[in-house]
């Protein structure tokens, strides 16, 4: 599976189970932690952790396993790490008050309306 193929199956993955205001950034140019980061917020703890597990899922139907999955004990936010592609979900108020995408501003916004349903 090509890495854009993997960021498609994860953004149509979360786009699916409702994740809110998804967002894609390419910073392979900014750093070595990855090539993209996407970012999601769920609307409860409880659909917090079904995104995350959902995303899992479906990649590891494809013979994909995270390198690392993280989360806090409250499912506020879960990090899964694919190396190429790390997948920050968070639950609305913890997406705030980390602020990611100004945190990494200077990344590319990839245009991902093609992805989602429009409802």
């Amino acid at each position: 599976m090509t890495e854009q193929e993997k960021l498609e199956l994860i953004i149509k993955t979360l786009d699916d189970r409702r994740g809110e205001d998804i967002q894609a950034l390419k910073i392979a140019d900014l750093t070595i932690l990855a090539d993209y980061f996407i970012i999601v917020n769920g609307t409860s703890n409880t659909h917090v952790r079904t995104l995350a597990d959902e995303v899992e899922f479906r990649l590891s139907q494809k013979g994909i396993e995270p390198r690392r999955r993280e989360a806090d004990t409250g499912n506020t936010w879960i990090i899964l790490d694919y190396s190429d592609i790390i997948v920050h979900v968070f639950y609305k108020d913890t997406r705030e008050f980390y602020k990611l995408e100004s945190l990494w501003a200077d990344g590319e916004p990839v245009d991902i309306s093609g992805l989602l349903v429009k409802e």
